[in-house]
């Protein structure tokens, strides 16, 4: 049934069941991620360097100068220990005057104070029963906004101490972005807090060494196959720390140099 127009305004007729068109709500604006060094974080690196010295003899070496004091960065660290995230923030936050970012179990916002500390200390909660979709998602932001970005490529920590198969996100993440990425080798750890500890055992050094800075788009060829160029690069990130380490550390990734890898192969006869 529809109205009729009337004759006295001469408005044309409407259907009765027209509804007024819906106006889009505008999109929700992004806050920008903070990239400053709070006191609150100046804070936590002091706690954490007398923690960790509390506990072992820790030195940091490499080519600290040759990493970039601004724009997007990643660092890639191996995993052998609780420890290793203590020493490699505590140091290299300071000497760089610039805040990480952090990709963590969004179980970690549960525990008191650790939780408190870490939403305001840069790191993201990341729900891991879950796609990766929204961690690479985050990852790139984070790097868009060039930040630095701080990541484990094994994805979890060494039984053994020793270099795990790494996944192929970070490398992933470095041929998209091209940012370019620090590898850093820190040996020691696990002989100071093993996964198998619920505590550290004190005693020992702990030994941080970082490369220098690279980017995937020098040493992977344009014109590799999407999938192989994941696994080359991965395996380049993951060589360039093992040379960083010493060789009972290198595990899956002894055989052979990041030389060989990213050396081309010899023609045929």
């Amino acid at each position: 049934m529809t109205s009729a127009a009337s004759p006295e305004d001469g408005r044309p007729a409407t259907p009765a069941s027209a509804a007024p068109r819906a106006i889009p709500a505008p999109p929700t604006p992004v806050t920008p991620i903070d990239g400053s060094i709070t006191q609150l974080i100046r804070l936590v690196t002091l706690a954490g360097r007398v923690f960790a010295r509390a506990l072992t003899r820790v030195r940091v070496e490499g080519e600290l100068d040759a990493i970039p004091r601004e724009g997007p960065l990643i660092i890639a660290a191996n995993h052998a220990s609780n420890l290793d995230a203590v020493v490699i923030g505590s140091w290299l936050i300071g000497k760089l005057g610039r805040r990480f970012q952090w990709l963590g179990k969004k179980e970690l916002f549960d525990w008191p104070i650790v939780g408190w500390v870490a939403s305001r200390g840069g790191v993201h909660p990341v729900d891991r029963s879950t796609a990766d979709v929204e961690a690479f998602r985050l990852a790139m932001r984070i790097l868009e906004e060039g930040q630095i970005l701080f990541v484990f490529p094994e994805g979890t920590r060494s039984r053994d101490g020793a270099l795990q198969t790494a996944r192929d996100g970070v490398a992933v993440l470095a041929m998209r972005s091209g940012a370019p990425i620090v590898p850093v080798g820190v040996a020691g750890s696990s002989a100071v807090w093993p996964r198998s500890r619920r505590i550290p055992k004190p005693g020992g050094r702990v030994t941080v060494r970082v490369g220098r800075p690279f980017r995937i788009a020098d040493l992977v060829p344009p014109a590799t196959d999407r999938r192989a160029a994941k696994g080359l690069a991965t395996d380049v990130i993951m060589r360039r720390i093992a040379e960083l380490l010493p060789p009972a550390q290198r595990g899956a990734y002894a055989a052979s140099t990041v030389a060989d890898v990213e050396r081309p192969a010899a023609p045929e006869e």
